[in-house]
């Protein structure tokens, strides 16, 4: 009965909390990625801004796709168009554009404050699952090796 019980426990930690965790973990990561996105494309609205003060033409290079660039010039940096999701790009003007960036990290950095909470409980999960194999093992494990004293 013990070995059964051994079984299920290592096959629900392998297979549902480790899974999970790679789950939570990954989504963190996209979430923290897109965060650092929307910082570097405020950076070039703030550059677009400088560019409008001087009345300047934009040089850029643009990403037509496989890492196959065109040289581009913007006349007009009055508007910039920004992915608000499922596919959707929304205009917006500069400073219109700056404010949707801000509200837009403030929200992603409450999804990545949810996942960090939900890896930290599935974490907890995974350490109480290994401390009851163990019992049911019988192994003496403590997390700290015993310590020897040098003379």
């Amino acid at each position: 009965m013990t070995d059964k019980k051994i079984a299920e426990y290592e096959t629900y930690l392998n297979e549902v909390l480790r899974e999970d965790l790679k789950i939570v973990l990954s989504q963190r990561e996209n979430f923290a990625q897109e965060v650092l996105e929307l910082e570097q494309l405020k950076t070039v609205i703030e550059r677009l801004q400088e560019a409008e003060l001087t009345k300047e033409t934009l040089k850029t290079r643009v990403d037509l796709g496989c890492n196959f660039y065109v040289q581009a010039n913007v006349t007009d940096t009055k508007y910039i168009f920004i992915k608000a999701g499922l596919g959707i790009f929304v205009q917006f003007t500069l400073e219109e554009a700056t404010k949707f960036i801000d509200k837009r990290i403030e929200f992603l950095d409450k999804k990545i404050k949810r996942t960090l909470k939900q890896s930290s409980e599935i974490n907890a999960h995974i350490q109480l699952i290994l401390q009851g194999l163990r019992e049911l093992q019988n192994l003496n494990y403590t997390a700290d090796p015993p310590r020897r004293e040098i003379l």
